[in-house]
C-alpha cells in the first residue's frame, strides 16, 4: 500500500528481504499457529499475540503499547477478521517506529552545515563496532565525502589493528597511536588532523568496556572535551552500535551505554543470522533513539540506511 514507501533500489530492497528472512519466518509461524480456526481478533488471539511478539524480543514495554493499540482498533472497529491482523501489525508498528525514526533518508548523508562531522562509535567488543565504523567510511567515500578515522580505542591491539585494515581496505587515512595512549589524545589528534585534511567526517572508535560504568563514564566525558577544544561543538552524533542477534542482551547494553553518556543514534547489526530482528522495534521505542543503520549480512554493502517504511515492509512481506 502506498504508505509504505519503496523507496530503495531493487537489489537494496532484496538484501534487506533476505536479511530479515529468519526473523519474518519464524514470527509468522507462529503467528499462523495463533490464529488457526479463528475467524476474529479475540482475547485468546491477543495474548497469543502477545507472546509472540515478546518472544521475538520486541521487549514486554512495546509489546504491551502494541497490544493496546490494537485492542483500541478491536474496540472502536467492533469486529476485525484474523485476516486483518497483519495488516494492522503492519501499520501499528510502523506508526511506532515513526515516533522516534522521523527520517526516511536511503543514502549516507551527513549534515551540510558540520565540517568535519564528527561522529563518535560507542558498543562493546565483539558487537561489530569496528566492522560498522569500517563499512560506513565506505559508504560515505562512496558518496564523494572525504573521510578520517580516529582509533581510540587503545586497550585492545586488536582494535587498532582491524581499523587499520579498514582504512587500507578503503582508502581512507587512519589517525593511531600505541595501544595503552590516551583515548583523548587520539581524538584530539584525528580532529585536527582531519581540519588539516579539510575532511568532511571523522569516525572515531573508542573502547568497548562496561565492567565499570564510571571509568567509561569519564572515558568518554573526557573523550568529548578534548575534541571540543579542536571542533567547539563536537560529536555531531554518538553512535551505539548493538548486536540484533543478542536479543534482550542487547536490551542491556543500550541501558548501560545510555547512562554512561549521550547516545543520539543506534545501529543494529547482525540481523542477517537471528530470528530475533524484533530487537529494533523494541529498543528504538524503548530508548527513544532513532535506528540510523542495520546490518544485515557480511558484505561491505549490506550496511544499509534505515528506513521505518522499507523495515516493516521487509518484515511482513
Amino acid at each position: 500500500m502506498s504508505f509504505f514507501k519503496r523507496i530503495f533500489s531493487s537489489e537494496k530492497k532484496e538484501t534487506l528481504d533476505k536479511g530479515l528472512e529468519k526473523t519474518k519466518t519464524t514470527f509468522f509461524s507462529k503467528l499462523s499457529k495463533a490464529i488457526v480456526g479463528k475467524s476474529k481478533v479475540d482475547d485468546d488471539v491477543l495474548d497469543n499475540l502477545e507472546e509472540i511478539l515478546v518472544s521475538s524480543d520486541v521487549g514486554v514495554d512495546t509489546t504491551l503499547k502494541i497490544i493496546t493499540r490494537i485492542e483500541k482498533r478491536v474496540a472502536d472497529d467492533k469486529y476485525l477478521g484474523t485476516s486483518e491482523l497483519n495488516q494492522i501489525l503492519q501499520e501499528e508498528i510502523a506508526s511506532l517506529l515513526s515516533e522516534t525514526n522521523t527520517g526516511e533518508a536511503t543514502e549516507f548523508v551527513i549534515p551540510v552545515n558540520k565540517k568535519p562531522y564528527v561522529l563518535m562509535v560507542v558498543g562493546v567488543n565483539g558487537v561489530g563496532k569496528t566492522t560498522t565504523i569500517g563499512k560506513l567510511a565506505y559508504q560515505f567515500k562512496k558518496q564523494g565525502y572525504k573521510v578520517v578515522l580516529g582509533a581510540a580505542d587503545t586497550f585492545r591491539a586488536a582494535a587498532i589493528d582491524q581499523l587499520q585494515i579498514w582504512a587500507d581496505r578503503v582508502d581512507v587515512p587512519i589517525v593511531r597511536q600505541n595501544m595503552g595512549s590516551d583515548p583523548a589524545s587520539v581524538a584530539f589528534d584525528t580532529l585536527q588532523s582531519a581540519v588539516a585534511q579539510d575532511a568532511d567526517i571523522v569516525i572515531i572508535d573508542t573502547a568497548g568496556r562496561l565492567h565499570n560504568k564510571i571509568n567509561l563514564m569519564n572515558e568518554l566525558s573526557k573523550v568529548k572535551r578534548v575534541m571540543q577544544k579542536v571542533v567547539a561543538d563536537a560529536p555531531h552524533d554518538v553512535l551505539l552500535v548493538l548486536d540484533g542477534s543478542t536479543g534482550q542482551n542487547a536490551f542491556e547494553q543500550a541501558k548501560q551505554f545510555t547512562a554512561a553518556t549521550e547516545v543520539t543514534s543506534l545501529a543494529v547489526t547482525k540481523l542477517d543470522g537471528t530470528a530475533k530482528g524484533g530487537v529494533v522495534i523494541g529498543i528504538s521505542d524503548q530508548f527513544q533513539i532513532p535506528v540510523k543503520y542495520i546490518g544485515v549480512g557480511e558484505g561491505i554493502e549490506d550496511l544499509q540506511v534505515f528506513n521505518k517504511y522499507e523495515f516493516v515492509d521487509s518484515f511482513f512481506k
